[in-house]
Parts: C-alpha cells; structure tokens; sequence
C-alpha cells in the first residue's frame, strides 16, 4: 500500500512556485489547509493536522516546510503520531529565536526536542535565515532524523531558487522508500 502525502506549508502558506505547491499539482499530494497563514496557532494547526490524518487510511508522510517543522515536532508526542510513518522537514526554524522578531508565531515555542516516533529527514541550510546550522543539527539529532545540509540554499523557498526542487522530491523518494 502506497503512502498518502500530506503537504505542510508553513507560516504564509506555500505560493504557486513553491516547490510544496508544485509537488501537490504534479504528484496529487494532499495540503493541510489552514484556517489563518498569517497568525497561526499551534492548538488550531494541530487540530487541521488531525482532521486530515483522521481523513486517511494507510501510512501518511507529512512534508513539511518551516514552521510546520515545528508543528510535526509538537504533533510527535501525541496520539496522532501513530498515523504518521515518516516526515520530510525542510527549513525547520529555530521558533524559539524567530518569536522574537515574528511574535504571531509564538504558541511553537519551544521547540520540541525529543525523538521522534517515525523516519524523519531534515533538509536545512547553512545560511537559512532563519536557523543557525548549528541549531539545526540540533534538532536533527534529538528528533532521530537523517540530517541533509545544503550549502547556501537559503529557506529552501521561491525566494532562493527553489521551484520544482527534483532533489528534494528525490529526498521524499528516499523516505518512501523505506516505508515500503
């Protein structure tokens, strides 16, 4: 049985040339629509992530991207992570630094640091403005994840180049693979 993928955007939602956008046209991958993009919360995020868990049969691969990483980490020591056979997470950011700067994110914070109870891989960058490298293994080491760093890639977005992304559906692959 093929997994369902469930597409995470993060805060402001994922626009048409995203690479999370792009993946859901190309491959019919699922969004989590969320009610507001603008000011999240982390109870009604969670509640959109367990209704469409709860809307599934079979294994689900969430992926991620920034502050939706934070979520997946959170929804990890839950009920609902029973559902969930694996997660790609892309450009997690460090919530506990970016509230400061961006306070409608601060019920992420903190960030959950526990292993997680399903494969994960982080993809993170060195000079993602929005997390320092070093606290990103962090996160990659405490979660259990398979941590890829991409030099110089910025926040994985349309901002930094990053349309389709081949290399990081090439990392989805990888994770699907395993499921298998």
């Amino acid at each position: 049985m093929s997994a369902t993928i469930l597409i995470l955007p993060g805060y402001g939602d994922s626009g048409p040339g995203h690479w999370q956008t792009l993946w859901e046209q190309r491959h019919g991958y699922r969004r989590v629509v969320q009610d507001d993009w603008e000011r999240p919360d982390l109870v009604a995020w969670k509640g959109r992530l367990a209704d469409a868990l709860s809307r599934t049969s079979g294994p689900v691969v969430l992926v991620a991207h920034s502050l939706a990483c934070a979520l997946v980490a959170h929804c990890a020591s839950e009920a609902v992570a029973a559902r969930i056979a694996g997660a790609l997470l892309v450009a997690p950011p460090d919530v506990d630094e970016v509230r400061h700067l961006l306070p409608e994110i601060e019920s992420f914070a903190p960030m959950p640091v526990r292993r997680l109870p399903f494969p994960a891989v982080v993809v993170a960058s060195t000079n993602d403005p929005y997390a320092e490298p070093a606290r990103v293994r962090g996160f990659a080491a405490a979660w259990g994840a398979r941590l890829v760093e991409l030099e110089g890639a910025g926040h994985v977005n349309v901002e930094s180049g990053h349309g389709e992304w081949p290399e990081g559906h090439r990392l989805l692959d990888e994770l699907l693979a395993r499921q298998r």
